[in-house]
């Protein structure tokens, strides 16, 4: 699969604008439950279920939305097989495993900092 690269106007790339596609990506991507999502799925293809018990915490409605939008933007790739009960499964694409490069960033940056978060939140919390 190769990733399409974007041809529109400058202004839909522009997160400065509150109108661009880029913003309304990044408002769908940008968020909690889509990087543990990202994350869970780096290191294969998960069911419903497996998605759900990697990403502690998350409602089924949470799950549902966010995996919705994730395939929407063309990041993860939704398989129903026709099974009874039907089994789903999810798998990240191209573009989901370059996004999780950066979703890997983020938790090694976490990872790298929690302590000093931890002291600040302190400081001003005193």
């Amino acid at each position: 699969m190769v990733t399409k690269q974007f041809t529109g106007s400058r202004d839909d790339a522009n997160l400065a604008r509150a109108d661009s596609l880029a913003r309304e990506i990044f408002s769908d991507v940008a968020n909690k439950w889509a990087f543990l999502i990202i994350e869970s799925l780096g290191e294969g293809t998960l069911r419903f279920s497996e998605v759900r018990d990697a990403v502690e915490g998350i409602s089924h409605k949470m799950l549902t939305q966010n995996l919705r939008i994730l395939e929407r933007n063309g990041l993860l790739v939704r398989v129903v097989h026709p099974t009874v009960p039907p089994r789903v499964e999810y798998t990240l694409t191209e573009a989901g495993h370059a996004l999780r490069a950066t979703v890997e960033g983020m938790c090694a940056w976490t990872q790298q900092y929690l302590g000093h978060i931890e002291d600040s939140r302190r400081q001003f919390d005193a």
